[in-house]
């Protein structure tokens, strides 16, 4: 066990042999450490908080009571191999989050960024891999193996498909259940989510050059609601937005390989 003299633990607190405990760590009442565990620098454990398995928490990350993290993942198929949890930097995960670890079969760690906020009651399932910046809201949950990029925001009590992709700067309604792929800058709603256009609030917000969202808006038409199949319209679109960002990035995630399907626009 190696515990810098600068944290802060309160007695009540069970610390496990072999845990590493960070300059200026802050462990609250009640809190369970295990003895795979790094706690980095200047991380909270607000109090009633477990901290399980093989799982390293970044620098300045606060959790929150009764959130369990790092115990073994819902998976029936794990067989108790070791597996691990990352998570990144400055971090707020809320009271009774669920973080898992990986499994052997996902490549053996569920990895997660840093400046989040993992609002209460969200769950990131064992194998995800998840960006930075990312707000996932009350309840939301991923299931295993979802790739989530950077600056996605999941609405309340939303739900993620094991397998499936959020491209980077999408947006996920409330109540949602998403099944299939999201592309980058997408923004989905409804019980069966469909893709509804455009995050075009977060481009705006983040700066992003007004000819390059134009550009995006107009991709977008031609490939998602245009008479073209999706394949030519990709063709057409490539060749007339040459070298804007934000269409590359867009025609890349959808011509990648995935398990699952791409997420579009509602028929009705």
């Amino acid at each position: 066990m190696t515990i810098d003299q600068s944290a802060n633990i309160h007695p009540s607190s069970v610390i496990e042999a072999g845990a590493k405990i960070g300059p200026n760590a802050d462990i609250g009442p009640f809190c369970h450490v295990g003895a795979e565990v790094t706690l980095g620098a200047g991380v909270v454990l607000k109090s009633h908080v477990v901290v399980a398995g093989w799982t390293d928490v970044g620098d300045d990350t606060a959790i929150f009571p009764f959130a369990s993290i790092g115990h073994i993942p819902q998976d029936l198929k794990f067989g108790g191999e070791r597996t691990k949890l990352e998570i990144g930097k400055r971090n707020r995960i809320r009271e009774h989050v669920t973080m898992n670890p990986g499994t052997q079969g996902g490549g053996g760690v569920t990895r997660v960024g840093d400046d989040g906020l993992y609002m209460m009651g969200v769950h990131v399932g064992h194998d995800c891999i998840v960006g930075n910046h990312v707000i996932l809201a009350n309840n939301a949950s991923l299931g295993g193996h979802c790739i989530i990029e950077d600056n996605v925001v999941i609405g309340a009590l939303a739900g993620v498909h094991q397998f499936c992709r959020v491209g980077r700067g999408a947006m996920i309604g409330g109540l949602a259940a998403v099944v299939a792929d999201i592309i980058p800058m997408g923004m989905v709603i409804g019980e069966r989510a469909s893709l509804d256009g455009l995050n075009l609030v977060g481009l705006k917000r983040a700066g992003v050059d007004k000819s390059h969202i134009n550009g995006l808006r107009a991709a977008f038409k031609a490939i998602f609601m245009g008479d073209a199949t999706v394949k030519n319209a990709i063709e057409d679109v490539r060749a007339e937005y040459a070298g804007n960002p934000l269409v590359e990035e867009l025609l890349t995630f959808i011509m990648a390989e995935s398990s699952r399907s791409l997420t579009t626009p509602s028929k009705g």
